[in-house]
């Protein structure tokens, strides 16, 4: 099916945004600042990129020591501001939202970005139980919040199930899902008695050699890495 022009956009402001972060991770660059071409606000385009992003957007200053710019505080502000979850949001989007304000409250402690004070933590109660192809899929998809010396529900349910998350990257890789590999590699460098079997180095090796041309993948591995090396937060 072919991708509506405005989906197309995004999907490319969300690349990137991703590939910058990665760069800056790398060592090679600086992560987005949140500012249009014309040097104005971000525009809707900017905030829904930077919402997609979520936490990872901040992921320089917290891994890696960047000093956020002014501009990508704001951004990071503006898109709390714009996207609040609302009732009927799944639980996904409420953690991110919950996640992308824990990472602003990180890098910008004395709150000038926004309201960074700690909220309560959503619901966490469909992890519970839930079948390891499910649990994996849906923290890959809540990756952002995988911090070293940081707790959550999510982090809890991934160190409590370190097994089933191995399982989980394995299968992910056989299918060649790299996005999905990649977050829960970033887990599983946070977790308890991971077998040395799994091979993990290794394995989010060839994940960044078979999907990194997809800066969501690279920034993943990446951030993966740091956290393995004992990045601080």
């Amino acid at each position: 099916m072919k991708q509506s022009g405005t989906s197309a956009l995004l999907q490319d402001a969300v690349l990137d945004m991703a590939s910058s972060v990665a760069s800056a991770l790398g060592g090679g660059g600086h992560a987005p600042d949140g500012t249009t071409a014309d040097g104005g606000p971000p525009g809707d385009l900017e905030l829904a990129a930077a919402r997609v992003l979520g936490a990872d957007l901040m992921l320089p200053g917290i891994l890696c020591g960047i000093p956020p710019a002014a501009d990508r505080l704001d951004l990071a502000a503006r898109t709390l501001e714009a996207f609040p979850p609302r009732p009927e949001s799944p639980p996904t989007v409420r953690w991110s939202h919950w996640a992308l304000r824990r990472a602003l409250r990180l890098t910008d402690p004395s709150g000038t970005g926004a309201d960074v004070r700690r909220p309560p933590e959503p619901d966490a109660a469909w992890l519970d139980g839930a079948p390891w192809p499910f649990l994996t899929h849906q923290l890959a998809v809540l990756a952002p919040l995988a911090l070293p010396g940081q707790d959550c529900a999510p982090a809890r349910a991934a160190r409590g199930r370190t097994l089933d998350v191995a399982r989980g990257f394995v299968r992910a890789v056989r299918r060649r899902d790299w996005l999905q590999a990649a977050g829960a590699g970033r887990w599983l460098t946070l977790s308890p008695d991971v077998p040395e079997t799994l091979g993990l180095a290794a394995g989010l090796d060839f994940v960044e050699l078979m999907g990194g041309d997809d800066p969501r993948v690279l920034l993943q591995v990446r951030a993966a890495r740091l956290i393995g090396a004992g990045a601080p937060v």
